[in-house]
């Protein structure tokens, strides 16, 4: 059988942040780029990034550099990063930003016209480059532009199957189809850069879009490439409960950065329950009283609601498990009373009009219902960080479906630096690799043939399961099992459901044609978000310890021993359904001079 065919020197999987600079890198070097998206160009998950990109400008406070940068996200991650990737990070964010801004970023300026930075969480200094609440959409807006004016290539709403490889098991491109006509067409490559996104749609509640499925998670682990750390998923604190239709959505940091506090069903101001009692005053009578204790006494530290997010969402978490939750089951998130509605409607404008629109809320007056949402994934496809190349030749990857960086827990912020910083190293990485000339041959045929077959087999049934029914199920099961707090009586019941649930993709029904079919788009999401929910429960299992994102209410400290190593997973199989084989790969050792930024901040 043949199929619509196109070649390239790079092709890149995924049209977000990441996979954007990587196109402009790899055009700019001279390559033939092609990008094939899922969705439409412009709708990215990189959107929901709202608060802004992190980079040690020092725009705010003088005294910011890249090492603070790279001190801060290490303790976010708990030491289970990539050091290499966070240095790396840390020194050319900057540089990343004013690129943008040389392209056209509208950034909120300071008074003397440099770009303003606002507080985050887990930061020590103000360092969030921003565009009101809407950073991640003028990050797309930028880069999207400079794409369209390079002539690159781009093939939207089209759904890659599965990577391909050469006689020699080298990646030589991808197989996919057309979602308007359900036509199969086959792309060849020198290089292919997965900039895929996240995972989050196999959970109930998630601020992640319908594309989120994992995919390039997925297709990387059966090419031959390990994931790592996948048990490391966050849960921002603060997503929409109410209504039902927007529930998940999110609202982000940039509330609390711009002086939201988090309260309770009794109205109390809880989050300084969950410092150490050194930062709060147990005799303060007002909110006032504690506020001002809490600045006098914490030599500049972020207020409470500012802590990592791993700890907002956990303390979120217990208020609403001890009865003291909204009656949708969240928290209150309140700005309202701290700013006037000038201030809030100038620096939190999306926020106001999502809340307003969305909720028939007016967040000037009133306080937000939120509560944890699946938002990020930490772990994702092991890399080298200089070059984002993984372990099958001729593969590389970028964004959030690649792992290091954030280690254990990502700051916010971090997300859309990572994007542009590993971005444009990707792009690098791929035409260094093409340069070397050991290049992959043509695809095999074979592999794409039985890519075509898979994915048709659910209009051949005569009998067979709806998918929507089970991804409904399977998100339950995940959200239930496998969600903020974790045991292991729970984690096997997940491991013996995912089993179940592996033979009941096998038997989908699909109705109706190709051509636009919602139900055979899921069926093909399907193989891969169960590949993901089996990596993310094993690694969640053997990781018996609290860390980060990841928390173990049977197990609910750190483990020195086990913050040695990430949980690499691989799979010999090459199929959705092959055993996944997991082990210990010790972490990248740290040179004597970040060691030393890391003991200067003890």
């Amino acid at each position: 059988m043949t199929y619509e065919h196109h070649d390239y020197d790079v092709l890149i999987i995924g049209a977000g942040g990441a996979g954007l600079r990587a196109a402009i890198e790899a055009q700019q070097r001279g390559l033939n780029v092609g990008i094939v998206t899922k969705s439409l160009l412009g709708k990215a998950h990189t959107v929901m990034a709202e608060g802004g990109i992190a980079a040690a400008m020092a725009n705010v406070h003088p005294e910011d550099n890249w090492m603070v940068h790279f001190r801060d996200t290490m303790r976010g991650g708990k030491y289970l990063n990539n050091n290499r990737m966070a240095e790396l990070h840390a020194k050319e964010a900057p540089e990343r930003v004013l690129e943008l801004e040389q392209w056209g970023a509208l950034f909120d300026r300071t008074k003397d016209g440099k770009i303003l930075q606002r507080d985050f969480g887990g930061h020590r200094y103000a360092r969030l480059a921003h565009v009101g609440d809407r950073t991640g959409l003028e990050l797309i807006r930028t880069l999207q532009q400079k794409v369209v004016s390079m002539g690159t290539d781009v093939f939207m709403e089209c759904k890659v199957l599965k990577l391909v490889h050469d006689a020699n098991g080298k990646v030589a491109g991808c197989v996919a189809y057309r979602r308007q006509t359900g036509e199969f067409v086959t792309f060849a490559a020198k290089a292919v850069i997965l900039a895929t996104g996240g995972a989050g749609k196999s959970w109930k509640f998630t601020s992640n879009s319908w594309e989120g499925t994992g995919d390039g998670h997925a297709m990387a682990l059966w090419a031959g490439a390990k994931l790592i750390d996948m048990e490391c998923i966050q849960f921002h604190p603060t997503g929409m409960v109410w209504p039902l239709s927007v529930r998940g959505l999110l609202v982000t940091e940039g509330v609390r950065g711009d002086g939201g506090v988090l309260r309770n069903s009794e109205g109390k101001r809880f989050m300084f329950n969950y410092v150490a009692p050194m930062f709060r005053d147990e005799t303060a009578e007002t909110e006032e009283e504690a506020d001002k204790w809490y600045d006098d006494h914490t030599a500049g530290r972020r207020p409470p609601e500012l802590l990592p997010r791993d700890e907002v969402a956990r303390a979120i978490n217990a208020e609403v498990k001890a009865g003291r939750g909204t009656p949708h089951g969240g928290v209150y998130l309140d700005i309202a009373t701290r700013r006037s509605p000038e201030f809030i409607r100038r620096r939190l404008p999306s926020m106001y009009h999502q809340f307003m629109e969305l909720a028939g809320v007016d967040i000037t007056t009133e306080s937000m219902e939120i509560g944890p949402t699946c938002h990020y994934i930490m772990g994702g496809v092991q890399v080298v960080a200089d070059t984002a190349a993984t372990a099958a030749p001729g593969l590389f990857a970028a964004g959030e479906v690649a792992g290091g960086l954030h280690g254990a827990n990502r700051l916010g912020g971090n997300s859309l630096s990572d994007l542009v910083v590993f971005g444009k190293r990707a792009g690098m990485g791929a035409a260094d690799y093409i340069a070397a000339g050991e290049v992959a041959g043509e695809m095999n045929k074979d592999e794409v043939d039985a890519a075509v077959a898979e994915a048709l087999a659910p209009f051949d049934k005569e009998e067979g399961e709806n998918p929507y029914d089970i991804q409904r199920d399977l998100q339950e099961m995940m959200q239930a099992n496998v969600g903020i707090i974790r045991t292991q009586s729970e984690l096997d019941e997940a491991t013996v459901q995912l089993d179940a649930f592996t033979q009941r993709v096998k038997n989908i029904k699909v109705k109706g044609g190709r051509a636009y079919n919602p139900g055979w788009n899921l069926a093909t999401d399907l193989p891969a978000m169960i590949t993901v929910c089996k990596t993310v429960t094993i690694g969640a299992s053997l990781r018996k310890e609290s860390r980060g994102g990841h928390t173990r209410e049977d197990f609910p400290t750190a483990d020195p021993e086990l913050g040695k190593f990430n949980f690499a997973q691989s799979t010999s199989g090459g199929n959705w359904d092959s055993d996944i084989v997991t082990e210990e790969s010790p972490l990248l050792p740290m040179p004597d001079e970040l060691k030393a930024l890391l003991e200067e901040a003890k």
